[in-house]
C-alpha cells in the first residue's frame, strides 16, 4: 500500500480522503491556494503546501506536478472537479512516477468526454438521447444542428459535470448567447470549452450506477442512486434505492453500465448516468445513456451507507494494483439512504452564492450514530469564499426503509443551524416535505417548476426571530443611547431605535419601547404583539456579529442592527431601480454594452461569475447606459453598482432615475 498521498483538491472531498487515508495508515499531504490558507482540510492533513498566487492553483498542472516531486508523493488523489477528469494531467502524473487515483488516461478520454462515451454506448447497443455529438464546434454549425434537432435543446459541455457548461435553449433566437455562456463556463470549470447539442427530454428521472473495475479484468456495480432532485442541472438530493424502479430495469441499467466500463478498459471508480422516462413506467427499454463521470461522485456516501463499504479505500486498493475487494454476489444493499447538499446560497434570489464567514455551524448528526453522517469542509469560524463551489456540507441518513430515512433527514434538517451565509436549509426542508418527494415521483424538472411552492422566492424573515434578536440587542445595552429628539416626542423615548435590515434581509421594521411593553412595528404601525410571539428559545438561534445580531429560525436567517432613527442615514439618496448592481462577489466575465449605448428592456448587459456559476444582468427598462464603472475581468463586490440604465427621456445623474 502507498505510504503517502497528495490530495489535489480542497474542501469537503479533501477532508473525506484524509479520513480514509488516516485509517489506512497513509500520510495525507494537501495542497492549497492562498485563498484556502488555514481552511479545515489544511488543518486536518499531515502536511499542507501552498501553491499559486490566487484562487486557480488547483488547476495549475505544472505547480502540482512540481509539488508532487518535491514531497515525494507516491500517489495523487484528485477528488472530484478541478483536474479529476483531465487525462493529460493523469499522464503527467504517471510520467512523474506518481500513481493517479483514477482510470487510465485512455479510458478517461473515452468515457470522460460525453461525445466519445455516447459513441461507445451506441456501439454497445445502449440507446442515447438524439443530438449532435461530433467534433465540429463552429457556432453557426451548432446553431443549425440545434434547429434540426428541434427546440428545446440542451447545450452541454463534453467535459466535466455538475451542470457546469450546460444550458437549456427554448428558442432559436436565444441560442447564440446561451452557447457563448456555456462555452465560457466550461472553459473556466474544466479548461475545455467544447460542447454537444442534445434534444431536451421533459420530465425525466436521473438514475446513475456506481461501478468499480480493477486492473485484472473484473468489474462490479454497487447499485444505483436516484439524483432526480436537481435545480439548474445541479443535484440537490440523492438516494438509494431509486423509488419505484422495477427490478428488471435496475438489472438492465447495471448490465449496460458494467459492460460499458469493460468495453472502455476502465479501472477504478466511475459512475454511469442514465435518464429514464417515468411516463413509460420506467421499463427496461425506457432509459437513455447520459454520460459517465470518471471519478468519485459527490453523492458517493449514499452508496457507502447502503453497502457498508468505503469507496475511497477501494480507490486506493485498486490503484495499488489489488483486485476488487468483493465479487458482485458479495455486495449487498441494505436499507435506504438519502443525502442532502447544504449550500451557501440564497434560494430566494435565484440561488446566488452567498460568500460569508460561517459564525455558527450546528449539524447534529455524528459519524456512525443512528445512521446519520455529516461530510463537510467547513467549521465555525471558516469562510465560504466566492472562488469555489459554495457547498457547506452533505447530510446523509441511513435507515431500514425510505420512509424512516426521510423522517430522519427531516429531523436533521429541522435541527440544523448555519449562521453567516444564506443557505438552502429552508428550501431543502420544503422539498423533502413535498408530497411528490414523499411519493418518490420527483423528476429533474420538478424543482424549477415549483420554486414558489418550495420557498425559492423572496420571503420575509421570521418576525419571531427578528424580535428575539432585537430584544437581545436592547438587553445588551443597544437601547441605552439617547435620542436627540426624545425631549420633544413623548412617544419616542431614549430607547427608540430602528431595526434596519434592508441591507441583508429585505425588511425594515422599528422597535419602540412604549411604556410598559416592547413591540415591533412595520409599515402602518402593524403590531406584532407583546413578545412578538417568540417560541421557546431553542427554536430561535441568535448570534451577535457585524454590529448587530443574526437570528436563525425555520431554516432562514435575518440580520438586525439598531440605529438612531433621527440620524441621517448614509446613502439615503439612492439612485433607484435603474442601478445595475453585482448580485454577488465575483468577476465580470462578459460586458455586452458600453457607456452611452442604447438598450432595450430585458437586454443582456453583463455577466458576473462566482463559484463557477454565472449570473446575467439585464436592463430593467429601455434606456441608455450611464456611469459604467467596470471593465471585462474586474472583480466586483455584492451590491456594487456596475452601471445605470437611464430611462429614455430622462437626463441627469444620481437620484434622477
Amino acid at each position: 500500500m502507498f505510504a503517502n498521498v497528495l490530495i489535489a483538491n480542497r474542501g469537503e472531498i479533501a477532508c473525506r480522503v484524509i479520513r480514509t487515508a488516516r485509517g489506512m495508515g497513509i500520510r495525507a499531504i494537501v495542497l492549497h491556494t492562498p485563498v484556502d490558507r488555514g481552511a479545515l482540510f489544511t488543518r486536518l492533513a499531515d502536511e499542507a503546501c501552498e501553491i499559486g498566487q490566487g484562487a486557480s492553483g488547483y488547476l495549475d498542472q505544472d505547480a502540482i506536478i512540481a509539488l508532487a516531486r518535491r514531497v515525494g508523493a507516491e500517489c495523487l488523489h484528485p477528488g472530484y472537479g478541478f483536474l479529476s477528469e483531465n487525462a493529460d494531467f493523469a499522464e503527467r502524473c504517471a510520467s512523474a512516477g506518481v500513481v493517479f487515483i483514477g482510470p487510465p488516461p485512455a479510458a478517461m478520454r473515452t468515457m470522460g468526454l460525453k461525445s466519445s462515451a455516447k459513441a461507445l454506448m451506441q456501439r454497445a447497443g445502449v440507446p442515447v438521447v438524439p443530438g449532435y455529438h461530433g467534433d465540429n464546434q463552429n457556432p453557426k454549425f451548432l446553431r443549425e444542428k440545434a434547429y434540426e434537432i428541434g427546440y428545446p435543446v440542451l447545450i452541454k459541455a463534453i467535459a466535466g459535470g455538475g451542470g457546469r457548461g450546460m444550458r437549456r435553449v427554448d428558442a432559436h433566437v436565444e441560442f447564440d448567447a446561451e452557447l457563448e455562456s456555456a462555452i465560457r463556463e466550461a472553459e473556466a470549470a474544466f479548461g475545455d470549452g467544447r460542447v454537444l447539442i442534445e434534444k431536451y427530454i421533459a420530465s425525466p428521472r436521473h438514475i446513475e450506477l456506481q461501478v468499480f473495475a480493477d486492473a485484472h479484468g473484473a468489474c462490479v456495480h454497487l447499485y444505483e442512486r436516484d439524483c432526480s432532485a436537481q435545480r439548474r442541472h445541479q443535484k440537490v438530493v440523492e438516494e438509494c434505492p431509486a423509488p419505484g424502479l422495477p427490478e428488471e430495469t435496475r438489472a438492465a441499467m447495471a448490465k449496460a453500465a458494467t459492460e460499458a466500463a469493460l468495453a472502455a478498459g476502465y479501472v477504478g471508480a466511475g459512475t454511469v448516468e442514465f435518464i429514464a422516462d417515468p411516463s413509460r413506467g420506467l421499463k427496461p427499454d425506457s432509459f437513455y445513456f447520459l454520460e459517465m463521470n470518471t471519478r468519485l461522485q459527490v453523492e458517493h456516501p449514499v452508496t457507502e451507507a447502503v453497502t457498508g463499504l468505503d469507496l475511497v479505500e477501494w480507490q486506493f486498493r485498486i490503484a495499488a494494483g489489488e483486485p476488487l475487494p468483493l465479487a458482485q454476489g458479495q455486495i449487498v444493499r441494505s436499507g435506504a439512504a438519502i443525502e442532502a447538499r447544504i449550500y451557501a446560497e440564497d434560494p430566494e434570489h435565484n440561488f446566488l452564492p452567498s460568500a460569508s464567514r460561517v459564525y455558527l455551524l450546528n449539524l447534529k448528526g455524528e459519524e456512525g450514530l443512528n445512521g446519520v453522517r455529516v461530510d463537510t469542509g467547513v467549521a465555525a469560524g471558516d469562510s465560504v469564499t466566492p472562488y469555489y463551489d459554495p457547498m457547506i456540507a452533505k447530510l446523509i441518513v441511513h435507515a431500514p426503509t425510505r420512509a424512516e430515512a426521510l423522517a430522519a433527514m427531516l429531523k436533521e434538517l429541522d435541527d440544523a443551524v448555519v449562521i453567516g451565509p444564506k443557505t438552502n436549509l429552508a428550501f431543502l426542508r420544503a422539498l423533502l416535505r413535498s408530497r411528490e418527494f414523499a411519493a418518490g415521483t420527483v423528476d429533474t424538472g420538478f424543482i424549477d417548476a415549483n420554486l414558489g411552492r418550495l420557498g425559492a422566492q423572496p420571503h420575509p424573515p421570521d418576525k419571531r426571530a427578528v424580535h428575539a434578536a432585537a430584544l437581545m440587542l436592547f438587553d445588551k445595552g443597544g437601547g441605552s443611547r439617547a435620542s436627540p429628539l426624545a425631549p420633544f416626542d413623548p412617544w419616542r423615548t431614549a430607547d427608540s431605535f430602528e431595526l434596519v435590515g434592508a441591507r441583508r434581509m429585505g425588511l425594515d421594521v422599528a422597535l419602540d419601547r412604549i411604556p410598559g411593553r416592547l413591540h415591533l412595528v412595520e409599515g402602518a404601525n402593524a403590531d406584532f404583539g407583546d413578545g412578538g410571539g417568540v417560541k421557546p428559545q431553542d427554536e430561535i438561534t441568535l448570534y451577535e456579529a457585524d454590529g448587530g445580531a443574526y437570528a436563525f429560525a425555520g431554516g432562514r436567517q435575518a440580520f438586525v442592527e439598531l440605529i438612531d432613527p433621527f440620524a441621517k442615514a448614509e446613502g439615503a439618496a439612492e439612485e433607484g431601480d435603474a442601478a445595475i448592481r453585482a448580485p454577488m462577489n465575483g468577476r465580470v466575465v462578459a460586458l455586452a454594452v458600453g457607456e452611452g449605448e442604447k438598450v432595450e428592456a430585458g437586454q443582456r448587459l453583463a455577466v458576473v461569475e462566482a463559484m463557477k456559476m454565472e449570473h446575467a444582468l439585464v436592463a430593467p427598462h429601455a434606456g441608455v447606459v450611464r456611469d459604467l464603472t467596470v471593465d471585462l475581468g474586474d472583480q466586483v463586490e455584492m451590491g456594487e453598482r456596475i452601471m445605470r440604465v437611464e430611462a429614455e427621456g430622462r437626463t441627469g445623474g444620481e437620484g434622477k432615475d
